[in-house]
């Protein structure tokens, strides 16, 4: 798998466990502290890594200390940075993100150099070699840009995928509308997709996704786990059972296992299993970058019974 984690990078500021803001100039002891590298793109390259890909991180970074971070982070994990652009002018995205004790979290960020970023800034020689071009927050780029990049890989014979970082709203969909055409999977969670369409339910918002040009729909629902829609069929896989500490990069985390299971030769099913395997590792600690585990013990953990509910067939 030689893999392209294509746009949104970011550097989180993660602090656990945080119940409320002190009000004034008050001040208040917490467990833990941390900094990862994130973001749609950022994330997902991070974690295909550790499941043994060979990932390269194409993207915008400002010329601070945060970019040298972020940059620091990515390597660390064994991410090739060599396709991510320094910007001089503007700021590294990032964000600080308090930690509720049941582990979900508000966010304050900063968007920063990844609005920068387009298909002037692509490496096209690098492109026509990726077997995989995964494309983090296309709507940063707007859909004709992100859809010259995806076209141009698909004809390259890549498989393509995203993830959108926005809330649903439907307006973004108008927004990315034509890159979804050139997308053989799309990775949004169950808020969003039932957002983006304005549907009353997540089968019906997948379908509508599917219906405007995507391959394949797995819309990641948190403990209820990911249903996995496209022209044909129908199926939703269980997450697994485990100590929640902090959900920041599941959705990244399930990207990278399901485009990983892909790649080794899974099928959707399968993928999806191993997709919430890796989820279910980097929920257990802080940060997207959480867990020392690597392809064999999501393997292990996919294939065990250690999952939340009952397993519904296709149909």
């Amino acid at each position: 798998m030689n893999a392209i984690a294509m746009g949104v990078h970011v550097l989180d500021v993660l602090v656990r466990p945080v119940e409320s803001i002190p009000e004034g100039q008050g001040g208040q002891l917490v467990d833990e502290i941390k900094m990862t590298a994130a973001g749609s793109a950022g994330g997902t390259a991070l974690v295909l890594a550790k499941l043994g890909a060979d990932v390269r991180s194409a993207g915008a970074v400002g010329t601070d200390a945060l970019g040298d971070m972020l940059v620091a982070l990515l390597e660390r994990d064994g991410v090739d940075t060599s396709l991510l652009v320094h910007r001089e002018g503007v700021q590294t995205s990032a964000s600080v993100l308090p930690i509720r004790p049941d582990g979900s979290r508000p966010a304050f960020h900063v968007i920063g150099a990844n609005a920068s970023y387009g298909p002037a800034d692509v490496d096209w020689a690098a492109v026509a070699e990726a077997s995989h071009l995964h494309l983090g927050g296309p709507e940063f780029m707007g859909g004709e840009a992100a859809a010259q990049i995806l076209e141009r890989a698909r004809e390259e014979g890549a498989l393509t995928s995203a993830d959108v970082l926005a809330p649903g709203d439907m307006g973004v969909l108008d927004w990315i509308a034509p890159a979804l055409p050139h997308l053989d999977y799309l990775f949004p969670n169950d808020e969003q997709a039932i957002g983006f369409t304005g549907t009353d339910d997540l089968e019906t918002a997948c379908r509508a996704l599917v219906s405007r040009g995507v391959g394949c729909v797995a819309a990641t629902c948190g403990a209820d786990g990911v249903l996995v829609v496209d022209a044909d069929a129908i199926e939703r896989v269980p997450a697994f059972e485990v100590e929640v500490v902090d959900t920041t990069g599941c959705g990244d985390a399930f990207a990278a296992g399901f485009l990983r299971g892909l790649a080794l030769g899974r099928d959707r099913r399968g993928a999806a299993e191993l997709g919430c395997a890796a989820a279910a590792f980097v929920a257990e600690g802080l940060g997207t970058d959480y867990g020392n585990f690597d392809l064999d013990a999501v393997v292990e953990l996919a294939a065990s019974g250690r999952r939340l509910g009952a397993v519904e067939q296709g149909r």
